[in-house]
């Protein structure tokens, strides 16, 4: 804080008003924040914003030029929540000065304050001649956008008592810092690497250092040991493994009261000694490196008994929660998240830890029931049991923890029951968090009393029951509001006002049929709104689009909304991020403003072309980085019109009515990661227009009529992809051998095409489909990042088992290769029985000859495969009795022969699987045995070996012969029998006609 002051009969000195006009023309000022700047409205600098002069001599003495970064408290910073904080921070950027720092600045000789923090200079370096400015005592130049190395002249500022570089630089700290001797506060966080200089030492009147977020390798720790009057030091992110003094060397700091060595990589002792320690209240570990050091540091921090605040966070420790702490009276603050805790929490924690204020236990395995002991920790503001295993009621003594601010039982834990009345008691309760559990009941027979509360977010759980008006009439500081995914109805007069003013409100699964609801209108704050799956089957009425201004989420998907948009309309839409998706809207689509992010309008019945939209004349460029337009009625051609979009990651135009080819302007998408155009009528051959798509991660064409060939660039420009579906087309010629470079391919689908040719003996290269190479993710992502979502799942169709099947939320598991119903020949290649980690493969209505691979059995994952409608012959190799996960086998209709193999899975399958082919065993009812020779059983009852005449058939079958021949011979002899043969024959069969 300045000792100056601003008096108004203080007259700036003309020099350095001009000085200041000239810096000002070298700083971009887009807000215009520097509007006073200007002499013709004021001469006097001294009253322009952000200058103080000393009020004796007039001389400019501070120029407080920072942009605060918005901290976002009222609308919680958490990422569920981002999108309620886009407009403070578009603010902040609109904000903040860029363009340079003029020279000029060294004018000002009598300049001892100097504040640019948080502006945009572009990666600028720091500039050197800051450091000619020696009158300067406190110098903030942290998160302005510098790179760049600290510059060495920085030492010639020997009057600096505040230093802060943060994230304002690189490289390794200048030895120039320890000629600044008179320094109490120094922060060069996330800017420095490398090692410390031993001329910190230097800096003996040090109060305050903070070197986090760098990487640094801590060797000699000689110069802390000078650092005599240290208070606060912060290391997060140091290695200091071969610092075998490190602690040591701090316990001759008696006045260290803070230290903060999150993620540092410490050294380890055997016996060290902590008594020393007895200034130190505060203390973060949290993700030590190494295990053996994370023994180490528990045992130190056990023995620090006055500390008042302890961080263990994600440091992975398993079992029970360490008995120790209890001895650590003084704690407010504990912080275990982010561990493998799996006991249950002991009661110790309420009743021995008498100043508790702040507990943190989330993201454990922490199981049991919260104990009714919770009421014993009377002094509790924040309680954060998020993320565990936790089951049962909330106890009905929480109506004791009077003091409590935040409550957070989100996720993963199975509390459930109705909510206490106790909970209604906590009167001070101003945040509560208890999504994803099994409550049950109507929460707001018990919430309606917390009239502090602003933000409530209580989704995914099982409360049901009617919501009326006078439950939320209390709740007048509610400002975000998530109860989504019960089975709730609001039912409140038409004319209803509520007493709140919403930023975030997500009402979706509850019943608010029929009509978009009216009291919407005076939720003019509204940044964030939800309201799908709720029955509305209303029109979207043109004040909704007006009402918003400060609306970025919109997410009214899965309703029976119908009606034009478009006509609706008075302005494009400004909303960051629309989801109007299942709907029934139609018409033509609606103008959007460059503003718009994300944008998902599929399901719905929008109809014409879409060139208007796309090639809209208002606007230059657009932004949106998502267009979901699947499964509507547009037609005509694609437009040609992308250049206009160039953020696109992911464009979904499936299941629509377009024709000719792929527009060569797609090709300008160069940060496109997931393309769809699948069952439409598109024609032509493979588009040239997609080789600049390096990133692309999912191309799905399927079901067009799309002819030619398949490039072989495709194998050279796309080698990101994960997905290639070609399916349902008119391709031929061979499948190109350069797809085999397609390394992170693992599912490529082919089918229903006319290729020809072998399959190429390379498909080994695929290592995305190797077990040892295999992704544990669930899902593919894109990066097309929402404000709700974090990243956007990428869903296909598989044709799996005869079936089509989407994937999207175990889609990283799927592996599959189909190459079915085209016309490849040649025999299966023995390559492909490399993939071990192939769970689908379908090879049917080919022309493959050959025998299978012998080494089938070695790929242990498969769970279907289709060989059927080929020429295969030879036997099935015993080895695909191997395939333990094997639920489908079809071999039909090819020219194997012999015995079927016998396992555990073989035989379950039908009989219709093996068909067309010469085998025998189960599942057929054709023995194996049936076309050996029987055995003849001599009258001494011995087996015949086989080798001597069975005259017993041979006798039979002379006396069928001779006894034939006897009847038979003398009607082809003499004519007058033949004739009284027939007779008889004649007459027999007309005295049968008169019988019946």
């Amino acid at each position: 804080m300045s000792t100056f002051g601003v008096c108004r009969e203080t007259v700036c000195i003309p020099n350095e008003r001009e000085t200041l006009l000239k810096l000002k023309h070298h700083l971009n000022d887009s807000s215009n924040r520097l509007s006073s700047w200007n002499e013709t409205v004021d001469s006097n600098c001294c009253n322009w914003v952000g200058v103080v002069c000393n009020n004796i001599t007039a001389h400019v003495a501070e120029l407080h030029l920072s942009t605060p970064f918005p901290t976002f408290r009222d609308a919680l910073d958490e990422n569920a929540y981002a999108v309620t904080n886009l407009e403070a921070y578009e603010e902040y950027t609109r904000s903040q000065f860029g363009g340079e720092i003029n020279p000029c600045l060294v004018d000002l000789k009598h300049l001892n304050y100097l504040d640019f923090s948080g502006n945009r200079f572009e990666s600028k370096p720091i500039p050197s001649f800051i450091a000619a400015i020696t009158s300067l005592t406190h110098l903030n130049l942290s998160y302005s956008g510098f790179m760049g190395i600290i510059p060495p002249e920085i030492g010639n500022l020997c009057n600096l008592i505040y230093l802060d570089l943060s994230d304002a630089a690189s490289g390794t700290v200048p030895s120039q810092i320890g000629n600044l001797s008179n320094l109490l506060y120094l922060d060069l966080s996330s800017s420095v690497s490398g090692t410390i200089p031993s001329r910190m030492g230097n800096l003996s009147n040090l109060l305050y250092l903070d070197l986090g977020n760098n990487n640094l390798f801590i060797e000699n720790v000689d110069w802390l040991s000078s650092l005599s009057e240290l208070e606060y030091l912060d290391l997060k992110g140091a290695n200091l493994s071969q610092s075998f003094h490190f602690l040591h060397t701090l316990q001759v700091l008696p006045s260290l009261m803070h230290l903060h060595l999150l993620t540092c990589t410490l050294p380890y002792h055997n016996q060290p000694s902590f008594l020393n320690f007895s200034s130190l209240l505060s203390l973060d570990l949290s993700a030590i490196s190494h295990s053996s050091s994370i023994s180490f540091a528990l045992k130190w921090a056990f023995e620090l008994k006055k500390l008042v605040s302890l961080t263990l966070s994600s440091n992975n420790i398993e079992g029970s929660i360490f008995d120790d702490i209890r001895n650590l009276t003084f704690l407010e603050n504990l912080d275990l998240s982010f561990n493998s805790f799996s006991s249950s929490i002991p009661d110790w924690i309420y009743i021995g830890l008498p100043h508790l204020k702040f507990l943190d236990l989330s993201r454990n395995n922490l199981q049991g029931t919260i104990s009714d002991a919770l009421g014993n920790v009377t002094s509790l503001i924040t309680l954060d049991l998020s993320g565990n295993q936790l089951e049962g009621p909330i106890p009905s003594s929480i109506e004791k923890v009077t003091s409590l601010v935040t409550l957070d039982l989100l996720d993963d834990n199975k509390i459930g029951g109705e909510l206490p009345k106790s909970l209604g008691k906590l009167s001070s309760l101003i945040s509560l968090r208890m999504s994803k559990n099994q409550f049950s009941g109507n929460p707001f027979e018990i919430l309606r009393s917390l009239s502090k509360l602003s933000y409530l977010e209580i989704g995914d759980n099982c409360f049901e029951g009617i919501v009326k008006e006078d439950h939320l009439e209390n709740l007048t500081r509610i400002r975000l509001f998530d109860a989504s995914g019960s089975n709730l109805t609001l039912k409140v007069a038409p004319n209803w006002h509520p007493t709140f003013h919403l930023r975030y409100l997500d009402i979706s699964s509850w019943q608010l049929r029929p009509n978009i609801p009216p009291w919407l209108q005076s939720q003019n704050t509204l940044q964030y709104l939800a309201m799908s799956n709720t029955g509305i089957s209303d029109s979207v009425p043109t004040w909704f689009w007006e009402n918003f201004s400060s609306l970025q989420f919109l997410n009214l998907s899965n309703n029976h909304i119908h009606g034009e948009i478009a006509k609706s309309l008075r302005n494009p839409i400004s909303f960051t991020v629309i989801d109007l998706s299942s709907n029934h809207l139609y018409g033509e689509l609606p103008f959007l403003s460059n503003h718009v992010l994300w944008l998902d309008l599929s399901n719905n019945s929008f109809s014409k072309c879409m060139n208007d939209f796309l090639c809209c004349k208002q606007c230059k460029k657009f932004s949106l980085y998502f267009l979901n337009l699947a499964s509507n009625n547009l037609s005509g051609k694609i437009p040609d019109c992308w250049t206009k979009w160039p953020d696109l990651v992911d464009v979904y135009l499936q299941s629509n009515h377009f024709v000719g080819n792929l527009p060569s302007s797609m090709g300008s998408l160069v940060l496109l990661q997931s393309l769809s155009i699948r069952n439409n009528s598109l024609s032509g051959i493979f588009p040239t227009s997609l080789k600049k798509n390096f990133y692309m991660i999912s191309l799905d064409l399927g079901e067009n009529n799309l002819s030619g060939t398949i490039p072989s660039w495709i194998g050279e420009s796309l080698l990101r992809l994960k997905i290639l579906r070609l399916r349902s087309n008119n391709f031929s010629g061979d499948i190109p051998n350069e797809m085999c470079d397609m390394i992170f391919l693992q599912n490529l689908d082919l089918a229903h095409n006319s290729l020809s040719g072998h399959i190429p003996n390379c498909f080994n290269h695929f290592k995305a489909i190797l077990q040892k190479n295999k992704s544990p993710a669930l899902s593919i992502y894109s990066n097309a990042s929402t404000f709700y979502t974090g990243y956007y799942e990428i869903g296909i169709i598989l044709w799996i088992k005869g079936r089509a099947t989407e994937y999207s939320s175990i889609l990283g598991l799927v592996t599959n290769i189909d190459l079915s119903d085209n016309n490849l020949s040649g025999g299966i290649p023995k390559e492909i029985t490399e993939l071990d980690g192939l769970i689908y493969l379908n090879l049917s209505k080919n022309q493959l000859s050959g025998q299978i691979p012998l080494s089938i059995g070695n790929m242990r994952m498969l769970e279907s495969i289709d060989i059927s409608k080929n020429q295969l012959s030879g036997e099935i190799p015993p080895t695909i009795s191997n395939l333990n996960f094997l639920s489908y086998l079809d071999l039909s209709h090819n020219h194997l022969e012999g015995k079927i193999p016998t396992g555990t899975q073989i035989q379950s399958f039908e009989a219709s699987n093996f068909v067309g082919n010469n085998l025998c065993g189960p599942p057929l009812l054709i023995n194996c045995s049936s076309n050996k020779e029987i055995p003849f059983i001599n009258h001494s009852g011995m087996e015949n070996d086989g080798h001597e005449v069975n005259w017993f058939f041979v006798s039979m079958a002379l006396g069928f012969i001779v006894g034939f021949w006897i009847v038979v011979a003398p009607l082809f002899i003499y004519r007058s029998w033949r004739y009284a043969y027939f007779c008889f024959l004649d007459d027999l069969w007309y005295k049968l006609q008169t019988f019946w």
